[in-house]
């Protein structure tokens, strides 16, 4: 090989390489020159379409199977849950087992102490929160308002008294309902098929519910047994508090509703219960 021959090699030689280089780096290249970032392709509309759906399903999912939002409408269960308490509630944890997924999910049995959010067993459509106090096979009483369970007094820190008495209120079921707050007329005819001595006798797949605030509490005492059927699940915590009076959700008029939302509106810094917000109930 001549020494132009060589040359002209080593000429082709560099420029392939620096062709190469340039290939490699065509986009950083042309950045750096330009100073702009590269374009990135702009979502068409059937894509964002897609994405809205995605995101429309998964939440209905969730709000239909998994959580729910529910709002605390009256004082039974102070001081545990106050009104205008916002909450979510787990409608996974006491659901029916499901065969194909029970070992992905936390199921377990409701428990004396839960409290549980429910369809009443007297109104339907009407949801309501109360705490258990009584599972399938337990016998209990009250005497003079202390709760017992198969014949064990009851621990309930959580219990608040007005100091008011009421004998068939503090002294169920021993006291006839005549004496005392009226129970509703199913509850009359029924509730003496359950009774043993001085106890109530819980019947399968049935629970006990009072309310912690158990001098204003319309519960179990007054209209039975919640059905395993109606449970809708527990709550979790409360995601935000507003101060609101009780009488609020008795207000159905356009005007009332309205007048409380701008109420929520201007005083919602001031009156919302911030110590409260995430707080998890129990």
């Amino acid at each position: 090989m001549n020494p132009t021959t060589e040359a002209d090699a080593a000429s082709r030689k560099r420029k392939g390489k620096k062709n190469r280089q340039l290939a490699a780096e065509p986009v950083s290249k042309t950045a750096a020159k330009s100073g702009k970032a590269p374009e990135k392709p702009k979502e068409t509309t059937m894509e964002f379409i897609s994405s809205m759906a995605a995101v429309l399903v998964s939440g209905l999912f969730i709000i239909t199977f998994i959580m729910q939002a529910f709002e605390i409408p009256s004082k039974s269960m102070v001081n545990t849950l106050l009104v205008g308490d916002h909450l979510f509630v787990d409608r996974v944890r006491f659901a029916p087992k499901t065969n194909w997924i029970k070992a992905l999910l936390p199921y377990r049995r409701i428990g004396r102490g839960d409290i549980i959010v429910f369809l009443s067993p007297q109104q339907p459509g009407l949801y309501l929160v109360k705490r258990v106090r009584g599972v399938p096979g337990d016998r209990l009483h009250l005497r003079d308002g202390k709760l017992y369970v198969n014949g064990q007094l009851q621990d309930e820190p959580f219990v608040v008294r007005d100091g008011t008495s009421d004998a068939y209120r503090d002294n169920f079921p021993n006291v006839p309902p005549e004496y005392g707050q009226q129970p509703t007329p199913e509850w009359r005819l029924t509730m003496g098929a359950h009774i043993q001595g001085e106890d109530l006798v819980i019947p399968p797949d049935s629970y006990f519910a009072m309310g912690d605030n158990r001098d204003n509490s319309y519960d179990s005492r007054y209209y039975g047994f919640v059905p395993q059927e109606n449970l809708i699940g527990r709550p979790l915590f409360i995601y935000w508090s507003f101060e609101t009076p009780e009488d609020q959700y008795e207000k159905k008029g356009i005007g009332e509703r309205l007048a409380f939302i701008g109420n929520v509106i201007i005083h919602f810094f001031d009156e919302t219960r911030w110590r409260r917000t995430f707080k998890m109930v129990r």
